[in-house]
């Protein structure tokens, strides 16, 4: 039996953040990049900061991501307690909701601790129920 509990497999899944701003699109079939070189976040068991690289891939349909609000929403994890795993799939999540666009990835890449390095990445669209 693990020494997680379902709270803190949980955490920071369900937390308020602000809203991710857009603008409407004004091309069609292009990618855009954003890299967050100095993405912050807090271990929900142990409470130290983990520190790495968010990279944003997406496809725009009818909007734009809006960069400072997109600033103002990824500072916000600075003091959130959220695994990795879940701070990867939670921010692809909030990127298609509020831009809904035509394809989208979230790369973590995050630094070694305890000797050990994870890069998480997740992608939308997401694949169907019971396909893994």
């Amino acid at each position: 039996m693990p020494d997680y509990t379902r709270k803190e497999a949980e955490a920071g899944l369900k937390d308020k953040l602000p809203a991710i701003d857009t603008f409407p699109n004004q091309f069609p079939g292009y990618e855009i990049e954003i890299e967050i070189p100095e993405f912050t976040s807090v271990c929900p068991k142990t409470g130290l900061p983990d520190f790495g690289t968010i990279t944003i891939r997406y496809v725009p349909y009818k909007y734009c991501l809006e960069l400072k609000s997109l600033k103002m929403y990824i500072l916000r994890y600075r003091n959130l307690g959220i695994f990795y795993e879940n701070a990867v799939n939670r921010i692809l999540e909030d990127i298609v909701a509020a831009c809904k666009p035509v394809r989208a990835s979230v790369t973590g890449d995050f630094n070694p601790r305890g000797g050990m390095k994870s890069v998480i990445e997740a992608h939308y669209p997401r694949p169907k129920k019971g396909v893994r």
